[in-house]
């Protein structure tokens, strides 16, 4: 069963099953992802007798020790994804790292990430450089407020529009002349 789940593993780079698989899995599949690191015959051997399939050793050392190469370990992980229905077994997807773009891009986005207090490295380095974030900041406030201004300007003409309600009141007025001329007919009676 885990030879099968690394070659879907390998192949679709992510799967869905069980925590407890999961876990299993992780450990059966880190080493073998280790050893395609060195791309020789002997670790290929190796990992062909784990595996039993020629194509999923090749896709494992032609395309997933290239990406990995730099990375000491850790080369899958494991997201819960909540409970089957069934069952109720605790559900999860096992993938591996380097192979998810929403998780390496935002990496990327991380390092370039400044926090709005200026940061305890920057103030140390560069006294002058600090109040200069703290205008930043107050620009930035600035600009919220003006963005505030301008959403309650455009509530206040959908305000003005409500003349519309005011004419269904008129269209009441003609028959408020009836109403009078009935009661000056009483008053004649």
């Amino acid at each position: 069963m885990l030879s099968n789940m690394a070659c879907s593993l390998i192949e679709h780079k992510r799967i869905t099953t069980t925590v407890a698989k999961a876990k299993a899995l992780r450990v059966y599949v880190e080493p073998l992802i280790t050893k395609s690191k060195t791309d020789s015959t002997h670790s290929r051997r190796t990992v062909f007798s784990y595996l039993k399939n020629k194509h999923i050793v090749s896709e494992l050392f032609r395309d997933v020790a290239p990406k990995v190469a730099d990375r000491p370990g850790g080369y899958t992980r494991i997201i819960r994804t909540g409970y089957r229905l069934g069952d109720n077994a605790e559900m999860c997807m096992i993938e591996l790292v380097d192979f998810n773009e929403i998780y390496t891009a935002g990496e990327a986005k991380k390092t370039t990430r400044r926090s709005r207090r200026g940061g305890s490295g920057a103030a140390k380095t560069a006294p002058a450089a600090a109040p200069a974030a703290d205008t930043t900041v107050a620009e930035d406030e600035i600009q919220d407020a003006v963005v505030v201004e301008e959403t309650t300007e455009e509530v206040a003409p959908a305000v003005e529009e409500t003349p519309a309600v005011e004419e269904a009141p008129e269209a009441e007025a003609p028959e408020a002349p009836a109403d009078e001329e009935k009661k000056d007919g009483e008053a004649e009676a």
